[in-house]
């Protein structure tokens, strides 16, 4: 048994290349911030990929969503949004060593065009919410009952 800190972004499941877009970002922070602030993730470090796995639960694009960079929606705040361009900055170059699976997929993205306009309900949350209400209604009412 390996002796792993937890994850430091919080489930709900994203879905997709989503998942693979929070792997790259994890990736990412923790290059920065073991190079600017320790071996371990620090906290203002944990909050922006707590942040970071938010939005891209919320994002209206879903699973087809562009890069950040050339979304042209632009759901960061300033202050994480600044932070990002921080983190992307030193990291982008180091990412090709140290991750370059994640990086070359993450460069591709980035050359991909941009969907128009968002369908409805087309974000990660709403499907995981979706699929809750599903597997719910497909339990047995004995299970159900068990959980309470």
């Amino acid at each position: 048994m390996t002796n792993q800190a937890p994850s430091p972004v919080p489930s709900p499941v994203l879905l997709g290349s989503l998942d693979t877009e929070l792997k790259t970002i994890q990736a990412m922070v923790k290059i920065y911030c073991r190079d600017h602030h320790g071996p371990t993730l620090c906290d203002s470090c944990r909050d922006f990929l707590h942040y970071a796995h938010t939005r891209l639960d919320r994002c209206p694009y879903g699973e087809n969503k562009p890069t950040c960079r050339i979304c042209p929606i632009h759901c960061y705040k300033a202050d994480y949004k600044a932070l990002s361009r921080t983190i992307m900055r030193y990291s982008g170059p180091r990412m090709l060593l140290r991750h370059p699976i994640l990086a070359i997929r993450h460069l591709i993205a980035e050359k991909r065009p941009v969907p128009e306009k968002p369908q409805d309900k087309a974000s990660n949350r709403h499907k995981r919410k979706a699929l809750e209400a599903e597997n719910t209604r497909n339990q047995k009412p004995e299970t159900r009952n068990q959980k309470r």
